[in-house]
């Protein structure tokens, strides 16, 4: 990626992802198809100014639905749950 701006897209904000942070300071995020871990980390890192510890990637793949008298699909997704280290916190999500 060019800038580091590309490559979290938005936060996932669930109960899933509010578990993850109060039990191991877990955050969740879209982020763009084509990035890879280091650049994740990196993003975070500098954007929110925190020590990052790991980074694990995942794919949710988009729902089948239907659109009136269409079927479609819902596009699949990434998403990124960064671990910081102890004590530090990220404010974007409200926690």
């Amino acid at each position: 990626m060019k800038y580091l701006e590309d490559v979290l897209i938005a936060p996932v904000i669930s109960e899933k992802s509010y578990d993850r942070i109060a039990d191991s300071n877990s955050y969740t995020f879209f982020v763009h198809p084509k990035t890879d871990k280091p650049q994740i980390k990196k993003a975070v890192e500098q954007m929110f100014d925190v020590n990052v510890l790991r980074v694990n990637t995942m794919y949710r793949k988009g729902k089948k639905k239907r659109f009136g008298y269409v079927f479609g699909q819902q596009s699949t997704r990434k998403i990124a749950i960064v671990t910081l280290s102890e004590g530090e916190t990220i404010e974007a999500f409200g926690v």
